[in-house]
């Protein structure tokens, strides 16, 4: 999409950036300009829906709570994509829980009113259920992922994809934190994560991710990074 076109859009959500503006503008009365705290909990699992969130920077993860307190991250989203997508789906409910893990800007609006412009069909509509594949095929590989790849192949996708949102190298982040998205030990992420920082691919300091060699990192990685970047810039084009 020309710079132009995107240029009078105060957002860097890349859905809202790809409408037309006829569609666009048509949203506009009902988006609201919100900040995202960290660990902000956006909805709960089998609880309803009531807004939707288009973030800017923010990255916010959809999780799987376990019974003895246990959680691994089943997807996340930025401004690659949109928080509460189940609504379009029918259901209002879902079992994940989505919670802040970065920090930032978003726009949101009431669920309602997303699910009365989706039935309208359009663009929106189509945009919607293009992401929708996307964000599915994100969540089956993350399940792929966490069942076939070491520790260390999984820990390089997942800063991949949080540096690739984050449109940055350098984001904060615990260990206790990734162990809890990847659903492994502490003790797993710290030997990785150590592997990777003795390879000059990252530094970590007081909680401080930086990515020093972006190439090595994506070597390192497994194949589940590209198969769902690709699927994303195949299905929705808003990645460069």
């Amino acid at each position: 999409m020309p710079a132009s076109k995107q240029s009078h859009r105060p957002t860097r959500n890349q859905l809202l950036l790809a409408l037309c503006d006829a569609e666009y503008q048509r949203l506009v009365p009902h988006l609201e300009r919100v900040n995202l705290e960290l660990k902000q909990v956006l909805y709960e699992a089998n609880k309803p829906i009531t807004h939707v969130y288009f973030p800017d920077r923010a990255i916010v993860s959809l999780v799987c709570n376990q019974e003895d307190g246990s959680t691994v991250e089943a997807g996340m989203v930025s401004n690659d994509g949109m928080v509460g997508l189940a609504v379009i789906l029918g259901g209002l409910t879902t079992t994940t829980t989505a919670f802040v893990q970065v920090a930032g800007g978003s726009l949101r609006m009431e669920a309602e009113q997303l699910i009365a412009e989706f039935n309208r069909g359009g663009e929106l509509q189509s945009l919607l259920l293009r992401y929708t594949q996307a964000m599915f095929t994100q969540v089956t590989q993350t399940a792929a992922c966490n069942r076939l790849h070491t520790v260390e192949e999984r820990l390089a996708r997942w800063l991949l994809m949080v540096s690739d949102r984050m449109q940055s190298d350098t984001f904060p982040l615990t260990q206790e934190f990734i162990a809890q998205m990847l659903g492994c030990r502490r003790s797993g992420v710290t030997v990785a994560a150590g592997t990777l920082s003795g390879a000059g691919m990252i530094s970590y300091k007081r909680g401080t991710i930086n990515i020093l060699n972006r190439q090595d990192l994506e070597d390192t990685s497994c194949q589940c990074y590209s198969i769902v970047k690709n699927e994303y810039a195949r299905l929705l084009d808003t990645q460069s």
